[in-house]
């Protein structure tokens, strides 16, 4: 008898056990261009089955750290019959996991990378670049299941790189624990537009290899950063180059690391592509139940060792594939190169007339030689002018090139992680990279009672502090935990210049501080925070808490290109909105909320509240007389049923016009009305334009303020 599903589900068919239009018709099947509140809600203490009081980072500090790397250095060489190690060594296999783990990291947006073992989930455990990678997790398991919840996921996908490096002769720089675990797969980051696999529609012009859509990271669906074998499989290492040095700069890495990295992890291990992927199986995620969350089940042969099927690329890098050497260099500069197609119709490089001992040996016996290879990537590293220059100086200069492969491993292992005060470990470096962001450490026993005289009697408005201190600490991003208020970076380069702090306005305000500064023992960073507390305390009448302790970071502890990404280009909270983003400035408040790590009510409290103290880089959406006050009267007057909204043809201005007489009453932006139009918006909105919503929208405010202002603290947190 089969298994019968319809009309027995004691819940309505369908709605838990798809998102198909197919099988049932969500809110977003009929109304896709809604917004996705639900980015704000994610990941969800309901979805973690560890509960509320779980601290990970207690529990890591309680592990056997020691063990737990023997233990992974014996996994190394521990081959299972049901997928075998190539070589008799897992150390390549793993290498690539963590790679593509915490390579998925972008710096336009801070989101990706391995700090959140996000690879167990889809869409990343079925993309056609992680094949196979389902194994390698399952191969961590027993690993996992002995050390139970004192190494996250996280933490265990980027430590088996770094032990899988050293167990081969490779040199690491260290190894930061503290990742903690999600329970669901991201809803806030976009992959791309594209619905099918490998596809390509993410350029602006095809032919400008630079106008890869932001904040995309990869030039194809599924890739984590570049077509192996060219752009859209074209093998042109010039070009592949472009694509190169565009993805890899929005990892945050430049040429020198670029190299480094390629080279490095190409040293060891191989492609696997035995035979036409019309072989392989469904990715995990739509495979079989009986398959037990593996995917790309292969029908060749055996199915695995040397028949292996992954991206279709054949072939290793070099002759010994399981041993850090100089032996990439040796061979990408010892020959000159010709295209083949491998088994799977992929094309790939082998050197025109190699000698015996360039051969690699064979995945499952070394008495058999096979040639190796070179992707169309490789080639790119001798053939790009910059490169080739970068690839000759590591070939004649190994030691070099082994410290810059250590160095660019690490920052790509720990670059999402934020500063170095949030790691722990025993392995973490006594050394700061500037890409760390540093802060020096700032003194909190000051007396804050006379800083904050010498703030009231400045003579600058509740506006200029308010909004003084929301521009510093609101370049916060959760994503990969860079910017916010701790280091005081909004007085240099670039933060000082961005349009969306008023460079005019805000040097004159900096000015006062560094003075107030000069003549206490407050940091600029504290006085920043301070003065905006005291701007609430009178606008509000209601004690703000303050932590003091922040430090000033100087102009060489601070990369001026790489702040560069995080300038708001829309800040839905300052009403300020560039018009050729591509993207409403709702959504960008809703994006901009994300980052922040503000739930929707926090959201909606704090733009309310300062559209009641009148900021507004536009000056729309201001609706009350005193804005010197912040009160609940901006909802009261938005959800206002005796006026009529009309847009003015400007893309992003409505005037609100009296029913009864047609005047016009007020403008406002789309910033402003979504908190009218959208249903859920409009219901939080409700509660604080109720009649008993004061001292609640005034308490919210405050709360929702303060997670803002401290939300880089992770000394205090």
């Amino acid at each position: 008898m089969g298994y019968e599903t319809q009309g027995k589900c004691p819940v309505i068919h369908g709605a838990a056990v798809t998102n198909s239009s197919e099988k049932s018709t969500s809110v977003k099947d009929w109304w896709p261009d809604s917004l996705n509140l639900n980015i704000l809600h994610q990941h969800d203490r309901k979805s973690d089955p560890l509960g509320e009081g779980f601290d990970y980072k207690k529990e890591f500090l309680k592990l056997n750290y020691k063990a737990l790397k023997q233990d992974l250095n014996a996994l190394m060489t521990d081959s299972q019959d049901w997928w075998p190690a190539d070589y008799g060594h897992y150390g390549p296999f793993f290498i690539r996991m963590t790679w593509h783990a915490a390579g998925t990291y972008r710096s336009t947006d801070g989101r990706g990378g391995g700090g959140t073992g996000a690879q167990r989930f889809a869409p990343l455990n079925s993309w056609p670049d992680n094949g196979n990678l389902d194994k390698a997790r399952r191969l961590l398991w027993p690993i996992k299941q002995k050390y139970g919840q004192q190494v996250s996921w996280a933490d265990l996908l980027i430590l088996a790189g770094n032990v899988a490096i050293e167990s081969m002769g490779g040199k690491t720089f260290g190894f930061s624990g503290g990742r903690p675990d999600i329970w669901s797969p991201e809803e806030d980051i976009n992959w791309g537009l594209e619905k099918e696999w490998l596809e390509n529609n993410r350029y602006e012009d095809n032919a400008v290899r630079e106008s890869l859509d932001m904040p995309l990271g990869a030039v194809q669906m599924g890739l984590i950063y570049v077509n192996p074998q060219g752009p859209d499989g074209n093998p042109d290492p010039l070009a592949s180059a472009h694509d190169i040095r565009t993805t890899f700069g929005r990892m945050a890495m430049n040429d020198y690391e670029t190299v480094a990295l390629i080279a490095g992890g190409h040293t060891f291990g191989k492609s696997h592509g035995a035979a036409p992927d019309s072989n392989v199986g469904a990715e995990p995620e739509g495979a079989n139940l009986e398959e037990m969350g593996f995917g790309w089940m292969n029908s060749f042969a055996s199915g695995k060792g040397r028949d292996t099927i992954t991206s279709g690329l054949e072939g290793a890098w070099t002759t010994n594939p399981t041993n850090w050497d100089n032996g990439y260099f040796d061979l990408l500069f010892g020959y000159e190169w010709e295209l083949v197609e491998t088994p799977a119709g992929a094309k790939v490089w082998h050197a025109i007339n190699p000698k015996d001992e360039d051969f690699a040996p064979d995945v499952e016996d070394s008495s058999i030689k096979v040639p190796t290879m070179m992707m169309t990537t490789d080639i790119a590293l001798r053939e790009d002018p910059e490169y080739r220059k970068i690839s000759k100086h590591f070939h004649e200069n190994p030691d070099e090139f082994a410290d810059a492969f250590a160095e660019a491993w690490f920052k790509l292992l720990h670059r999402d992680m934020g500063p170095k005060s949030r790691y722990i470990g025993p392995e973490v470096p006594s050394e700061d990279r500037i890409w760390m962001d540093p802060v020096p450490a700032g003194k909190s026993d000051y007396d804050i009672a006379d800083v904050s005289e010498k703030i009231k009697n400045s003579g600058l408005s509740i506006q200029e502090m308010v909004e003084t201190a929301w521009a510093s600490a609101s370049t916060y991003r959760h994503s990969d935990m860079r910017g916010g208020a701790n280091g005081a970076r909004i007085r240099l380069a670039p933060q000082k210049d961005w349009e969306v702090n008023k460079p005019k306005q805000l040097k004159k305000v900096l000015s006062i501080y560094e003075a107030i500064s000069n003549k206490t023992d407050a940091s600029i960073a504290d006085i920043i925070v301070l003065a905006g507390t005291i701007g609430i305390e009178i606008a509000t009448g209601s004690k703000v808490p303050f932590t003091p302790g922040r430090g000033d970071a100087s102009e060489d502890q601070t990369d001026t290109a790489s702040f560069a990404v995080l300038e708001p280009h829309s800040d839905g909270f300052r009403n300020f909105h560039k018009s050729d983003l591509g993207f409403t400035p709702e959504e960008m408040l809703l994006d901009k909320a994300n980052l922040l790590n503000l739930t929707a009510p926090e959201m909606t409290v704090l733009l309310g509240g300062m559209r009641s103290l009148g900021i507004s880089s536009s000056g729309h959406g201001i609706f009350t007389e005193d804005v010197n006050k912040i009160t609940s009267d901006y909802f009261d007057t938005l959800l206002d049923m005796s006026v009529k909204w009309k847009p003015n043809g400007t893309g992003n201005s409505y005037e609100a016009y009296d029913r009864s007489t047609g005047e016009k009453i007020r403008t406002g932006t789309r910033s402003d009305l979504v908190f009218g139009s959208n249903s859920q918006l409009r219901a939080i909105a409700e509660v604080y334009a109720s009649s008993d919503a004061d001292n609640k929208f005034i308490s919210d405010f405050i709360t929702a303020w303060t997670k803002v202002m401290n939300a880089d603290r992770f000394d205090i947190l």
